[in-house]
C-alpha cells in the first residue's frame, strides 16, 4: 500500500504589513470626503452617511490585527484604495509565479527534494492572474520541474481541495512527488471602500511537497490519513469578474466585480457544514475529536474557528489546539490554514494527529487528516 507524506512546507510573505489603525485612517479619511462632497443630499434624507470603522470593530468582528499586501501605498491612499503593482511584460515571470517560487524553494529544502524530482505542480488558489498560459506550468519551468501542471481555484478552499488531487496521484502511482503552491493575492479583489470587509483579506503564498513515503528522506514527515471534500452552491460569497464582463457590456469596475459576500449567512450556514464534514471524515478513520491534537483550520474569522473547534472537539479549544494566524495574516484564503500548519506542527510527536481544514466560497470544504510519523 502507498502511504502519501507531507515532507515540506513554504510560505512567502509580502515585506509590507498594514495594521488596523493605517487602514481604519485611510477609510475614515475617504468616508469624511464622501459625506461631504453628499452633504446635501444627507440633510435632504436622499442618501445615508457613511459611517466611520474603528480598530474595535474590526478585532472584534473577526479576530484580526493586521494584514501583508503586495502594496501599502496604494491601499492607504484615499483617493485609491487599492494595490498599485507595476505592469509585467510577457517575457517577465508573472507575479504569482514569482510568489510561488520563493515559497516552493523553502519547501523543497525542507523535504529535502530536488526540483527535477517533482513530477506535478499544483498552483491552487481562489484568484488566477490569467486566463492561460498556466501559472502552474510557467512555475514548472521557473523551478525546473519534471512532469506536469496545472491550476486550479475552489476558492478558500483550492488548497485542500489540491492536497487531494496531488496525493490521489501519488496513492495511484502515477507520480511519486508534487508540490503545490498557493499564491494569493486577496488585496486586488478587496473593496477597501466597503465598511463590513475592508479589513478581511491580506496576501501571502504557501507551498506542500507531498511524497510516497518509500521516497521519502525528510527527517520530518506527516502522513495523509485520508482526505475529503464537500461543494454546496451559494450565492453567499460571490466575485463576478470574469472574461464574460466585455462581451455582456457590463461594468468591470462595478461592485459585483471585487469579493462581496453575506457575513452573517456564511457563520450559519458553513459553521455546521464544516464540523460535520470534519466529524464525519474522522469517524471513517475510526477516530473522533479526543484524537486530534491540533486543527488548523481555514483562517477567515476567529469566532468560525471556535465555534467549529467546539463541535467538534465537544469543548473549547485552546490556543495550541486550534492555533490563529488570521490576527497577523487576516485572510490570506486557501493559504491560510497551510501557514497555520506551517507555523504550529513542529512540537507534535509521532503519533500524533492533526486536520487540516479549509472553507469558503462555493459553499466548498476540504479536510485532510495527516498523523506525524
Amino acid at each position: 500500500m502507498t502511504h502519501v507524506v507531507i515532507t515540506g512546507t513554504g510560505l512567502y510573505t509580502p515585506e509590507h504589513a498594514i495594521d488596523n489603525a493605517a487602514l481604519v485612517a485611510a477609510f475614515n479619511t475617504w468616508v469624511d470626503g464622501e459625506n461631504h462632497q453628499h452633504a446635501d443630499a444627507i440633510v435632504r434624507g436622499e442618501r445615508e452617511p457613511l459611517a466611520h470603522s474603528s480598530s474595535e470593530f474590526i478585532e472584534k468582528a473577526s479576530g484580526i490585527k493586521n494584514r501583508y499586501v503586495l502594496d501599502a501605498q496604494g491601499i492607504l491612499d484615499p483617493q485609491r484604495m487599492r494595490p498599485k503593482l507595476p505592469h509585467r511584460d510577457n517575457d517577465e515571470p508573472s507575479l504569482q509565479c514569482e510568489m510561488a517560487t520563493a515559497a516552493a524553494h523553502q519547501a523543497l529544502a525542507a523535504a529535502r527534494v530536488d526540483p527535477a524530482d517533482i513530477e506535478l505542480v499544483i498552483v491552487a488558489c481562489s484568484n488566477l492572474e490569467r486566463a492561460y498560459p498556466a501559472v502552474a506550468v510557467e512555475v514548472q519551468q521557473a523551478l525546473g520541474t519534471s512532469g506536469y501542471g496545472f491550476d486550479m481555484n475552489v476558492a478558500c478552499s483550492s488548497a485542500t481541495f489540491a492536497l487531494e488531487t496531488a496525493a490521489n496521484a501519488i496513492a495511484s502511482g502515477s507520480i511519486k512527488r508534487a508540490l503545490v503552491v498557493n499564491p494569493e493575492i486577496c488585496s486586488a479583489h478587496l473593496n477597501f471602500r466597503d465598511r463590513d470587509s475592508h479589513f478581511i483579506f491580506g496576501d501571502a503564498c504557501t507551498a506542500i511537497v507531498l511524497e510516497n513515503s518509500a521516497t521519502a528522506a525528510a527527517d520530518e514527515q506527516f502522513e495523509i490519513l485520508g482526505t475529503r471534500l464537500v461543494t454546496k452552491f451559494s450565492n453567499a460569497i460571490r466575485n463576478n469578474a470574469g472574461f464574460l464582463s466585455r462581451v455582456t457590456d457590463s461594468d468591470p469596475l462595478a461592485l459585483d466585480k471585487l469579493f462581496v459576500q453575506e457575513g452573517r449567512r456564511v457563520f450559519k450556514e458553513v459553521c455546521p457544514m464544516v464540523a460535520k464534514l470534519i466529524t464525519d471524515h474522522l469517524a471513517s478513520l475510526e477516530l473522533n475529536g479526543s484524537d486530534l491534537k491540533r486543527m488548523w483550520l481555514h483562517q477567515a474569522n476567529q469566532h468560525m474557528n471556535d465555534l467549529i473547534a467546539r463541535k467538534v472537539l465537544g469543548y473549547d479549544p485552546s490556543a495550541a489546539q486550534a492555533p490563529i494566524i488570521l490576527d497577523r495574516y487576516a485572510n490570506t484564503s486557501s493559504a491560510g490554514s497551510i501557514i497555520a500548519f506551517h507555523l504550529h506542527r513542529e512540537e507534535l510527536v509521532e503519533g500524533d494527529i492533526g486536520v487540516i481544514c479549509s472553507f469558503g466560497a462555493g459553499y466548498s470544504a476540504g479536510s485532510v487528516v495527516v498523523r506525524r510519523r
